[in-house]
């Protein structure tokens, strides 16, 4: 696969431009076909636990990133409606001595600009912007990739990293569609010396049956990333994920919180800032990543659900993995495609499970809701997370 002719891959977003990184890393040459003329990353904040963050340490680029982020100390869950807590689990030097890397939080945008100066600074990679996905064709030879301007490119392989939204899913899974899952996601991003006692340094999750919230540091502390999830009678259609909230709604979302968090939350004098809302979809499993020179990777293959915040962890994963397959496959792709998905399907699968039960539990209502907080209040913090070992701990496979 270090042949003269790019492998194509399908989306400039997280997970196609980590790959892109990571091929060249291997010596090989890609093709990033990104829609947006000028690429940029849409939401807020990102959480990147040990094993997301170890593959930002392969792909090279975890120093210029580091710069940016927040280093919680602790997750602190509490009871939405009083503000009480029930358990501080901890994070900080804890979890990177148990694990051998940190678990930090960052702006998505940051991200996604060390990413993009990472690709633009390597000679192995392409990046071309404005080309929206419209048809794929194959052969037993190669790929190709026509955009709606009726511009085509081949290549060796075409990995789409294009998202819940793919493009190219439908070339593998023909009526494969996201569904929605009767919530919502809300977010924004509030200058810390106007977030009051959510400037904590720590990631604060509160807790209640219709809706909660989810706050942490970015920006090396300066602006705290918030993210409100709640169930939804009536979502709105569409497959955007950066509409314009409604704040009616979103004061009603709130009603049920602890006084103190609203006056964080909501604006009043003197505070502005803009809240973005998206329809939180699910969808059904994928029978496979890969079909003749094509697969996927990322939220086109495994979308993840935001209750355990790994969908951009499990993105980072898999392009480790399939640039170690193509570099062991030689000149026939095929079983390095078969083995990405033998590799990584199984991990994908309990990650999805995990995040879809953790939702579940965060939404409990009375008397589940206080069984689940009385678990909270006396198991021991390093407990807990020492039940998410499998999850941290991930490391490439030999």
């Amino acid at each position: 696969m270090t042949g003269p002719t790019p492998i194509l891959i399908a989306g400039g977003g997280i997970a196609g431009l980590a790959l892109a990184l990571a091929l060249a890393h291997r010596g090989i040459r890609s093709t990033v076909l990104e829609r947006q003329h000028t690429p940029t990353a849409a939401g807020a904040g990102i959480q990147l636990g040990p094993n997301g963050v170890r593959a930002l340490r392969i792909l090279g680029v975890a120093d210029a990133l580091k710069a940016r982020v927040g280093e919680p100390e602790a997750i602190e869950v509490r009871v939405g409606v009083s503000g009480r807590r029930l358990a501080r689990l901890p994070l900080g030097s804890w979890i990177e001595q148990r694990h051998g890397a940190p678990y930090w939080v960052a702006h998505r945008g940051d991200l996604h600009a060390v990413l993009i100066a990472a690709a633009a600074a390597e000679p192995l990679i392409e990046l071309r912007t404005g080309f929206d996905v419209a048809s794929v064709a194959q052969t037993t030879e190669q790929a190709t990739v026509a955009d709606t301007a009726g511009r085509s490119i081949a290549g060796p392989i075409l990995a789409a990293a294009d998202g819940l939204w793919s493009a190219v899913r439908p070339v593998l899974a023909p009526g494969s569609a996201p569904r929605q899952t009767g919530a919502t996601a809300t977010r924004t991003v509030i200058p810390a010396e106007q977030a009051g006692a959510l400037a904590s340094g720590t990631v604060g999750v509160w807790l209640s049956p219709e809706a909660h919230v989810v706050h942490y540091p970015v920006r090396r502390g300066a602006e705290i990333a918030v993210v409100i999830i709640a169930r939804e009678t009536e979502c709105r259609p569409g497959r955007g994920w950066d509409a314009d909230a409604d704040e009616s709604r979103l004061s009603q979302r709130l009603a049920a919180f602890d006084a103190s968090l609203i006056e964080a939350l909501m604006p009043g004098l003197g505070r502005a800032w803009t809240w973005r809302e998206w329809t939180l979809h699910t969808l059904p499993p994928v029978p496979t990543w890969a079909h003749g020179r094509v697969l996927l990777l990322g939220d086109a293959a495994h979308p993840m659900l935001p209750y355990l915040a790994q969908g951009g962890a499990l993105a980072l994963e898999d392009a480790v993995v399939l640039a170690d397959c193509l570099e062991r496959a030689g000149p026939e792709p095929a079983s390095a495609l078969a083995r990405f998905q033998a590799l990584r399907a199984g991990r994908a699968l309990r990650v999805q499970a995990a995040s879809m039960r953790q939702g579940r539990i965060y939404h409990l209502a009375p008397p589940l809701s206080w069984a689940r907080d009385a678990v909270l209040a006396l198991a021991p913090g390093r407990l807990l997370m020492a039940g998410y070992d499998w999850l941290y701990a991930w490391r490439p496979p030999a």
